[in-house]
């Protein structure tokens, strides 16, 4: 096996092993759509999620039904109709919604049963009817009043998958139909969970009508703080994924640090969400995910890791192990789930100016807005140091840095000191950004 082709499957390697480490004793949510149910993938995802039982997660699962009871209400020639994404029906349609309802779950069980798994569906949902709002009567939609947690963590406890139906009773037994996703977002509340995860049967394009993110972050990962803007300004996003999208941004705002919307469609999809930092869905998450900090001399080993396919390229001068420990004060890195994924360098020459370099971004979060990030941070501590201008040396990446506000300069216009440590050779151009 070629040497490149070891190291990608080691890192492949270290990133489960280490994500496994993370996550061992924590509970993940999971929703799953009943159109799952006549996916060709279904099976394998069932197969996945008891893997991840197996090593030590706890799994709740949420089984939505619409499909099916919409099939059954439609069979019976029961009329419902849909309010602000919900199902409003009468009460001749709650037997066939109950019936729906409890046939997913059940055929969700079975699958795990075949992977030796032992679930439970259980009535864990207290409801009350949501009623009469603005004049429109809800009839048999109902609202969530409790959570019975201490029956979840026995199940949990007792290594069984809980499964809930998208159902709630009334104290005196009364049943209400509830919305799945409303119901997933509150067990992973509740449960104070790591992880929501909900796969759904769209492309992500769609939930941005081809809207991309804001420019300094990619499609597959959204800060809260983003994820309100796009909302706040794109009004066109189709109802279900705006709902969705709103769902995700309370559960964060009340405690969630990731939520995660994955397409069904695509085999080992929650495994490589889950076990890799890029992921294969949109993830939404709280301002934790990624974080910039001050460089230990623990990190020495992989930054120069980080920085060796770009010293190969010629794009970055290459740095010793000596040296970096020397001058590791000056350097930050950009870390995602424990991982070292960029890296950027500020030396101060006086009060005057200051150099950016070693700016580096693994390639595979080039799209990530990771690189602008560190550029911000770096000219927010040279304004705090009273540096007035800073410079950059680049042979390859003028473009970008001109994107962020350096104009060209000369050469003869930085320290002396630099000047005679700079390789000629190379010939590369000084770019300029004022910070006065």
């Amino acid at each position: 096996m070629e040497t490149p082709k070891i190291l990608e499957n080691a890192q492949n390697i270290r990133s489960v092993i280490r994500y496994l480490k993370r996550f061992k004793n924590t509970t993940f949510v999971i929703h799953l759509p009943d159109s799952i149910l006549e996916s060709s993938v279904f099976l394998n995802h069932i197969s996945d999620i008891a893997l991840i039982h197996n090593a030590g997660i706890r799994i709740v699962l949420v089984a939505g039904a619409k499909k099916r009871i919409n099939c059954l209400l439609e069979s019976a020639g029961i009329l419902w109709q849909e309010k602000d994404g919900l199902r409003v029906s009468g009460e001749n349609a709650m037997p066939h919604i109950k019936m729906a309802s409890f046939d997913v779950a059940n055929s969700i069980m079975t699958a795990l049963a075949a992977e030796k798994i032992s679930a439970v569906i259980g009535n864990w949902v207290k409801a009350r009817g949501k009623g009469i709002i603005d004049g429109f009567d809800y009839e048999s939609c109902g609202e969530i009043d409790q959570i019975d947690l201490p029956s979840i963590h026995s199940v949990l406890e007792n290594n069984f998958i809980p499964i809930f139906p998208c159902l709630g009773w009334s104290s005196s037994g009364r049943p209400y139909n509830i919305s799945s996703i409303d119901l997933a977002k509150e067990i992973a509340i509740q449960l104070k969970s790591e992880k929501l995860f909900f796969l759904n049967d769209y492309e992500l394009e769609e939930i941005f009508l081809e809207k991309k993110a804001h420019e300094n972050e990619s499609i597959n990962a959204l800060s809260v703080q983003n994820l309100e803007a796009i909302l706040k300004e794109n009004r066109a996003i189709p109802i279900h994924a705006a709902r969705l999208l709103n769902l995700a941004l309370e559960a964060c705002k009340k405690g969630l640090e990731r939520v995660h919307l994955i397409d069904q469609r695509i085999d080992g999809v929650i495994l490589n969400e889950l076990f890799s930092e890029l992921g294969s869905g949109l993830m939404i998450y709280d301002d934790n995910y990624g974080a910039i900090r001050s460089m230990d001399l623990e990190d020495v080993a992989d930054v120069l890791s980080l920085m060796r396919p770009f010293v190969k390229k010629g794009i970055l001068l290459e740095r010793s192990e000596v040296q970096l420990k020397e001058l590791h004060g000056d350097f930050v890195v950009y870390e995602i789930d424990g991982a070292i994924r960029a890296c950027a360098a500020l030396h101060v020459y006086g009060e005057e100016q200051g150099e950016i370099a070693a700016v580096v971004v693994d390639e595979r979060y080039n799209k990530a807005g990771i690189g602008i990030k560190l550029i911000d941070f770096l000219k927010k501590k040279a304004r705090g140091l009273g540096i007035a201008s800073l410079f950059v040396l680049t042979t390859q990446t003028a473009d970008w840095f001109e994107k962020q506000g350096f104009k060209p300069d000369i050469l003869e216009s930085i320290p002396f000191a630099k000047q005679e440590k700079i390789d000629k050779n190379r010939k590369s151009k000084v770019f300029r950004l004022e910070l006065v």
